[in-house]
């Protein structure tokens, strides 16, 4: 029993942290599609519903760290994340969030970008429940083939 605790935690926490790491887990881990799906999504959301709250503090720390360094404000990447969000809104943060940001990253940024928390954790959920689908699937039909590419 103490041993799919273990298995369990360790997709969710992957999940708050890097997003297809909880489907890479739960798959090398022999867990099945519903359980690596729903940790999957609740490790992404706990760390969207952690980050909208502490979020903005953060980033204003950030910001001042920023200045006594005289380091730019915005970097490449930042201004390539405002064009998609100008484009796009919050579904294309949303959507991207997964593959190309991470679930702390696209919530620090939605946040930063002003977007009001409901509409945030609306975005991220059905992101999540895409990605964590797609991701899942792929992992458990086709992990099969990483352990024998060696």
């Amino acid at each position: 029993m103490h041993h799919v605790i273990v298995k369990y935690a360790s997709v969710f926490l992957l999940s708050t942290v890097k997003f297809l790491g909880g489907p890479l887990a739960g798959s090398s881990m022999g867990l099945h599609f519903w359980p690596t799906l729903a940790l999957t999504v609740a490790g992404m959301m706990t760390s969207v519903f952690v980050f909208t709250g502490v979020g903005g503090a953060w980033m204003a720390h950030r910001q001042k760290q920023r200045r006594l360094r005289r380091e730019p404000i915005f970097s490449q990447r930042s201004r390539n994340i405002i064009k998609v969000f100008r484009k796009f809104g919050m579904g294309g943060i949303a959507f991207l969030t997964p593959v190309l940001l991470s679930p702390i990253g696209g919530t620090v940024v939605a946040t930063l970008l002003g977007v009001p928390r409901h509409r945030i954790v609306l975005h991220m959920f059905w992101s999540a429940m895409f990605w964590g689908t797609a991701f899942t699937f792929a992992t458990l039909r086709f992990g099969h083939m990483l352990h024998h590419a060696h």
